[in-house]
């Protein structure tokens, strides 16, 4: 039978669907034609697959040579097919034994002497094939990324005749044994490097503890940068799947992972003159933007109002849903975002405005212009505000005081205060993570009316109402876990929509 099946996986956003290479040998003039929607990369497999197969000592069939990839609608792209198209030929001839090709599949791309090449998107597909109880084989280059998921069926190669050599039986083919750090634990800059800020610092605390969004307002050289790089070292560290996921994304991107830090919260600080396709992802083959590479992580804008408007309005629907869907002609993408907005700005264009220190040039209608190329309804998705004002030179200076505690004891209250949120939600053996938690924010009667009436004041919206109300679950899941919000949680968290 001149008919032969071997299976790989595709790339579509962080997902990564099953596609058969059918490979059929038959009379009429030699060529190979591959179908299937191929893109350019694709098309043009048909050559290194051939000269891979010569160069590798294997006869290419001096027959007519069509490979199918199924489903025939789903567009392919890359050289990630290579491996699959090369033994799937030399299957249909005949050369090596199909028996072993029914339940593995295989990624890599062909160099011209038949060494295998790394591709992108290894991750994703072997978080696919292990949920199908399959094994996979990958080239060596993808080994260390293929090590993050232990509990699957991987098998690493350099060249295709090791490929084969496998497949009749006659060698092994060697295991990822590059294992990933095993530390879950936060790095990066510490917060006892941060003197004063007092406000800022519980800000912080808040926004860790609920994955909530934060600004931060003040005049240059407070500190706001200073702040917004130490939150990924208070948040919980991230749980197995979290940081699986976060490297799925990386891997779509083409960007390596580093084993050494590969559970530490992602922190991304595109700047100001980036483009909203930057921020969201796109292409005409859809690749994650920096929201989704911070996924599970930190997204930092500094200089806020230096951005685009239109730039800005992009974050406001993945800011809610958690995710972003690319769109394009041929294709549909959905990437995840689940990321925590910091941003940071000064108080008009000089960056002086109550400063007692330096003296603001700016007018009130400039300053009005300034603060307005941020949309309110961007403002209305952020839960917390919080100035930075400058800070004395002396307090700088001084030694470290009991107030300005590090990372580490400030991440224990943290978790402590997820541990009670999970404890009320009736999830007490839950796994602790940065995804939202259902809170119950119950409130007396007395307090209902009082909080009711200052929204009024404020003119908050409904959004806005619910996020003071998460803002203050949160601020009593740090006091202890209260069951009952009462108005110092509740005027702290007032506090900060004031922006």
């Amino acid at each position: 039978m001149s008919l032969a099946v071997t299976l790989s996986r595709a790339q579509e956003g962080v997902a990564a669907p099953q596609v058969m290479v059918e490979v059929h040998l038959s009379g009429g003039l030699p060529g190979t034609n591959i179908v299937g929607l191929p893109e350019a990369a694709v098309r043009e497999a048909r050559d290194r697959v051939r000269v891979a197969i010569q160069n590798t000592s294997f006869e290419y069939p001096n027959r007519k040579v069509t490979v199918n990839l199924a489903p025939a609608e789903l567009p392919k792209d890359g050289g990630r097919f290579d491996l699959a198209i090369a033994l799937g030929i030399l299957a249909a001839g005949g050369q090596v034994p199909r028996e072993k090709l029914d339940d593995c599949e295989f990624l890599g791309e062909l160099a011209l002497s038949g060494a295998l090449r790394g591709v992108s998107g290894v991750l994703p597909a072997l978080l696919r094939a292990r949920a199908r109880g399959r094994r996979v084989v990958v080239p060596r280059a993808n080994a260390a990324e293929a090590a993050l998921v232990s509990d699957a069926d991987v098998l690493v190669a350099d060249t295709l005749a090791e490929v084969c050599g496998w497949l009749r039986g006659a060698q092994d083919l060697a295991l990822p044994t590059e294992a990933p750090g095993t530390s879950a634990e936060p790095g990066g800059p510490d917060l006892a490097d941060v003197r004063g800020q007092l406000q800022a610092r519980r800000a912080l605390e808040i926004a860790a503890t609920g994955g909530h969004h934060l600004l931060l307002t003040g005049p240059p050289g407070t500190g706001k940068t200073m702040l917004a790089e130490r939150l990924p070292g208070i948040l919980p560290p991230m749980t197995e799947s979290e940081a699986l996921e976060t490297c799925a994304v990386l891997s779509v991107a083409g960007q390596a992972v580093d084993l050494a830090h590969w559970r530490r919260r992602p922190f991304r600080a595109p700047h100001h003159t980036s483009s909203a396709i930057a921020l969201v992802g796109g292409g005409s083959v859809p690749r994650p933007g920096e929201i989704s590479l911070a996924h599970n992580g930190v997204l930092f804008l500094d200089e806020l109002p230096e951005f685009g408007r239109h730039v800005l309005d992009v974050l406001r629907e993945p800011m809610e849903s958690g995710h972003i869907v690319i769109s394009r002609a041929a294709r549909q993408s959905t990437f995840p975002a689940q990321f925590q907005l910091v941003a940071a700005m000064n108080p008009c264009p000089c960056g002086y405005a109550g400063d007692p220190r330096q003296r603001c040039q700016c007018t009130p209608d400039r300053i009005q212009r300034y603060r307005s190329r941020i949309s309110g309804p961007l403002l209305d998705r952020i839960d917390l505000g919080v100035e930075v004002p400058r800070m004395p030179l002396g307090e700088l200076g001084a030694p470290r005081g009991s107030h300005d505690e590090d990372s580490a004891t400030v991440r224990a209250r943290v978790v402590r205060a997820r541990h009670h949120a999970l404890m009320r939600a009736g999830r007490p053996n839950a796994e602790i993570s940065t995804r939202e938690l259902e809170r119950d924010c119950a409130l007396g009667p007395a307090e209902r009316r009082w909080f009711d009436a200052a929204l009024e004041r404020l003119g908050l919206s409904a959004r806005a109402y619910h996020r003071t109300l998460r803002v203050a679950r949160t601020i009593a899941d740090l006091d202890g876990g209260a069951a009952l919000l009462d108005r110092v949680h509740l005027a702290e968290a007032l506090t900060y929509r004031r922006f």
